[in-house]
Parts: C-alpha cells; sequence; structure tokens
C-alpha cells in the first residue's frame, strides 16, 4: 500500500506525509509528536513510535530513507533498521492489524486532502 501516483519530486508533499504519519502515532500512543524528532533517542515509547512513524512514511508514501530521516532528524540506515523492527513486529496479529488500520487511514486521509488539488489540475 503506498501512495505510488505522489509526485516524489515534492519536498512540501513529502514532508507532508513524514507528519501525517507522525501525527497519527503520536496521538495512538500518546507521545507529543516533537518527542519523535528529538536528537535524542529517548526512552523505549518513544523510540518505538519513532520507528512506527517512520515506517509509515516509508510504506504508504513512498518516501526513501534518506527523505524519511530528514523529516525525522535521523539517518538513512537508522531508518532502514526502524523499518526492519517494524516489519518483524508485523508477525503478531495484533501489531499487524493495527499497523495495516493505520497504514488503509493515512492512504484515506492523503486522498482526501489531495482530492481538491487533483479536481483543480484536472487529474
Amino acid at each position: 500500500m503506498s501512495m505510488a501516483s505522489c509526485d516524489r519530486s515534492d519536498p512540501l508533499r513529502e514532508t507532508a506525509g513524514a507528519r501525517l504519519a507522525e501525527a497519527a502515532v503520536s496521538a495512538i500512543r500518546h507521545i507529543p509528536p516533537a518527542t519523535l524528532r528529538t536528537a535524542r533517542r529517548g526512552q523505549a515509547p518513544a523510540a518505538q513510535a519513532r520507528q512506527t512513524a517512520m515506517y509509515l512514511a516509508h510504506i504508504v508514501f513512498g518516501l526513501t530513507f534518506t527523505r524519511v530521516g530528514s523529516c525525522f532528524g535521523r539517518d538513512r540506515t537508522t531508518v532502514r533498521h526502524a523499518c526492519a523492527v517494524i516489519e518483524d513486529r508485523r508477525d503478531d496479529p495484533r501489531h499487524e492489524f493495527g499497523l495495516a488500520a493505520l497504514e488503509i487511514a493515512l492512504l484515506a486521509l492523503m486522498r482526501v486532502l489531495l482530492a481538491p488539488q487533483a479536481a483543480e489540475t484536472g487529474r
């Protein structure tokens, strides 16, 4: 599930996707969004929430590891590690259900947000 039709040359749209993933995970985990972007790793709940948000930004919005890292103040190798960790957690049905629900919700939200723009450009 990704937004393959997303114009990847638009850094503003890419950043918006990362922020949507960050906001969704922050709301669910009850962690302030700014905590996910701090330079420090933080405690386990914050680190896990950040990993989840980075994973969603990569999977749902199709952002490269480098772009996700830039949005979260991390290196691309850190994003790659986060994606591997979250992918491994998908073996647990509870995590799979939650991640799948977040993916669907983020895709739906992005489509709604892009609908006015698509109508203006005739897409």
